[in-house]
């Protein structure tokens, strides 16, 4: 007869994801997830098969909290207006209690741009992907730009939006907020 579970997984995933936002991946030890999860070892690898498989989890839960400022971005209609609040947005969510500086898909970015891990890849070229399709949706209503400078923006706009996860985790709110609006005066 099989055990009942004695947690709320997403729960559980929830402690995981901050404690993967705080430390990454390669940083996080199972004894450190047992703790913060408050599981033991025979649980974690019975409900997610691995270290991994938390963390594929932990990644779903983290796009999950910031699905909400991306809605809204995406239902929005000023184009670089937009794109700038969803800087702001995005600084904000690392303000609420409990949540971690920087974001986790570019700590992720950063952590496994050099390794060949196709579902950890996968789930950050989607969110990447993703990400500059609504800075390209939102730049091309501006009429005067041609396609060669939108999708430029975009790369641009991907990069700082880069460079603002990792400032968020360092940098004051004054000088964040010089980024941001330096950012798009370069626009």
């Amino acid at each position: 007869m099989a055990r009942k579970k004695e947690y709320i997984e997403n729960e559980v995933i929830e402690k995981a994801m901050n404690l993967f936002w705080r430390n990454g991946y390669e940083s996080t030890s199972m004894k450190m997830l047992e703790k913060e999860m408050g599981i033991n070892k025979f649980s974690i690898y019975s409900s997610f098969g691995s270290k991994h498989g938390v963390f594929i989890e932990s990644l779903k839960s983290y796009k999950s909290k910031v699905r909400s400022i991306f809605e809204t971005f995406k239902n929005s209609n000023n184009g670089v207006e937009d794109i700038k609040d969803f800087f702001y947005n995005s600084v904000e969510i690392c303000n609420v209690s409990g949540n971690q500086k920087g974001c986790l898909f570019t700590n992720t970015y950063n952590e496994f741009s050099v390794k060949e891990d196709i579902i950890v890849n996968n789930q950050m070229n989607d969110f990447m992907g993703n990400l500059k399709e609504l800075f390209i949706e939102k730049l091309k209503t501006d009429p005067t730009k041609d396609e060669a400078t939108i999708l430029r923006q975009a790369n641009y706009l991907l990069l700082a939006k880069h460079g603002l996860a990792s400032a968020t985790r360092v940098n004051s709110q004054e000088e964040i907020k010089d980024y941001i609006e330096m950012t798009f005066k370069n626009l």
